[in-house]
């Protein structure tokens, strides 16, 4: 390879450049050590405007985008990304797979044995794993015993070729499972349709064989947006806020003190600002761009990435089985 710092560039690509996709561009176009070559899209007018603003290639065919790039950006409807995949594969790019991974667990089969067959990484696009309470969770959480996670977001025809479980839920089931480490032992899922033909609210208890419990709750029919977490273990309990990137912690120690305060009178039960509250400090980024980033750095050094193929598989699973007991309960 030449010293000549361009040649050290990846070469990368984004294919579907729509509400997300654009800025899967705009990151790759002002990323160091990326040479961001250009983009597929069937939109003419987006196409355009996207290129004109990036000053890359509009490729007319996956295969051109594929011979241009050695990575490229997948973010095109869920149940498109089986069909996307497979040619980029073939040509020889590393892939970064907006989550779902896809839109069943035979297409996720074929794409993972696709990226195998062409020694080529797949990275899904759980993008919370990114973000900075993540980071910290990762870090401080042992042992949990009992997880609530609520995401929730206003109504949009966007997403809605696939229901409210893969299209929101399945970030906090990509959470869990990376947080609990332990298989699971029953599911036990209800959903309700509103506006689309799939399920818009969802809730799910997820217990696993270690004893944890996760009781996850989305819905894509709210009036505003909504991605907390709160998680209980031995030591306390931790709660965070994924869209301000804010959270606390609250220690068992402190609790117990709290309540001893409470049983002789030497506290207000009902002055909240009593309640022993830590909160956290975190060092807020842009998750997408983290995500883009280690992407990149995971193709540069040809290491597997944080989020790859096996958990991107294993949440769809999750999401698939929780899918089809709200379907199933609609039946009977």
């Amino acid at each position: 390879m030449s010293d000549d710092p361009v040649s050290h560039q990846v070469r990368c690509g984004v294919a579907g450049v729509g509400s997300l996709g654009q800025h899967h561009a705009r990151i790759y176009a002002d990323l160091p050590g990326v040479a961001f070559q250009g983009v597929f899209e069937t939109d003419d007018a987006r196409a355009a405007e996207i290129c004109e603003r990036h000053g890359c290639q509009r490729f007319e065919t996956l295969e051109e985008l594929g011979e241009a790039c050695d990575a490229v950006s997948i973010v095109v409807p869920t149940n498109l990304h089986e069909r996307v995949a497979l040619p980029l594969l073939a040509s020889g790019c590393h892939l970064m797979i907006e989550k779902p991974i896809c839109a069943s667990l035979a297409e996720a089969e074929n794409v993972l044995a696709a990226a195998k067959e062409h020694d080529r990484i797949v990275q899904i696009g759980h993008i919370e794993h990114f973000n900075p309470v993540m980071g910290f969770l990762e870090k401080e959480v042992i042992a949990p015993k009992f997880i609530t996670a609520e995401r929730l977001a206003p109504f949009t025809p966007r997403g809605t070729e696939v229901g409210v479980v893969l299209d929101l839920m399945i970030h906090d089931i990509g959470i869990v499972l990376e947080l609990v480490k332990s298989p699971i032992a029953k599911i036990d899922s209800v959903g309700v349709n509103l506006l689309s033909s799939t399920e818009d609210i969802a809730n799910a208890r997820i217990e696993f064989e270690n004893g944890c419990v996760a009781n996850l709750s989305t819905s894509r029919m709210s009036l505003k947006k909504v991605r907390e977490i709160r998680v209980f273990q031995e030591t306390g309990y931790f709660s965070f806020d994924f869209m301000r990137q804010t959270g606390h912690l609250v220690r068992k120690t402190g609790l117990l003190d709290y309540a001893g305060k409470l049983q002789t009178g030497a506290v207000d039960p009902t002055d909240l600002t009593a309640v022993p509250i830590e909160p956290v400090p975190l060092e807020k980024g842009e998750p997408l761009a983290l995500e883009l980033a280690h992407f990149v750095s995971s193709v540069a050094e040809a290491q597997q990435p944080k989020v790859g193929g096996a958990l991107g598989r294993r949440a769809l699973e999750v999401a698939i089985t929780i899918t089809e007991q709200i379907k199933a309960a609609k039946k009977a």
